[in-house]
């Protein structure tokens, strides 16, 4: 089974073409899709709801209160039931036609712990390009890591992967450097990036830079505080 994980917050004119799209590309392998609604307020719980009905795969999780991008990943990731995962953006600009060829090579590189998208051609302004380059110049200046594009959600992740990873608010920005912390492998492969049919961004510059340089400190302090040792039981 393939688990598909996306966290909503009010996308409920993407919820229908996206949940048809992901289900036409993963056709022929066991599937659940998991939408994890983070207390819209535009009626994308009732859609979702709704949606439920007519498609099986579908499992709908609700957050109690609002509570971000990231809790509610950690939600959907928590009931996932298959290997691997996919983590997707619930807004239709990740392309689900793109997730074959990230779960392919997952599949020929027994090694690698998660494939993670970079966005070769953005679908969103040039300001707002400007933004993102901005965010993640700080993030792998401060975590030490090197991300192409730390702001693409679209990323498949073997289960074992996300077992230990600590939760906290801004984590979803910082997956492959918590895994590359954790000793898992990661492979960063371009995606594609689409309009949105519907609705618009959560992210500004003040909630995308401000957040970026505050989570990026959080998990610089965590990678030099993490710890190195080896051991042995002693039998003899």
């Amino acid at each position: 089974m393939i688990s598909v994980v996306f966290p909503v917050y009010n996308e409920r004119g993407n919820l229908k073409p996206l949940l048809a799209e992901v289900e036409a590309t993963l056709n022929s392998v066991e599937l659940e899709v998991i939408a994890v609604d983070d207390r819209s307020t535009d009626g994308s719980l009732e859609e979702l709801r709704r949606l439920r009905v007519g498609h099986q795969s579908l499992r709908v999780v609700s957050l109690e209160r609002h509570a971000g991008q990231s809790a509610a990943f950690a939600a959907g990731m928590e009931l996932a039931r298959g290997d691997p995962v996919v983590l997707m953006d619930a807004d239709g600009q990740n392309d689900p036609a793109d997730v074959p060829a990230l779960l392919e090579m997952l599949e020929n590189d027994p090694d690698c712990a998660a494939v993670a998208g970079y966005r070769v051609t953005r679908a969103d302004s040039r300001w707002k390009r400007i933004q993102s380059r901005v965010a993640n110049g700080i993030r792998n200046w401060l975590t030490g890591d090197r991300v192409r594009d730390t702001g693409c959600s679209l990323k498949v992740v073997r289960r074992e992967a996300l077992n230990g990873l600590v939760s906290f608010d801004g984590m979803h920005r910082f997956f492959p450097t918590l895994i590359r912390q954790a000793g898992g492998k990661v492979i960063e492969a371009p995606v594609s990036h689409r309009p949105r049919l519907s609705g618009k961004s959560k992210y500004g510059m003040w909630n995308r830079g401000l957040v970026a340089l505050r989570d990026a400190l959080g998990v610089r302090w965590l990678r030099r505080r993490a710890l190195e040792f080896s051991s042995r039981e002693e039998t003899d």
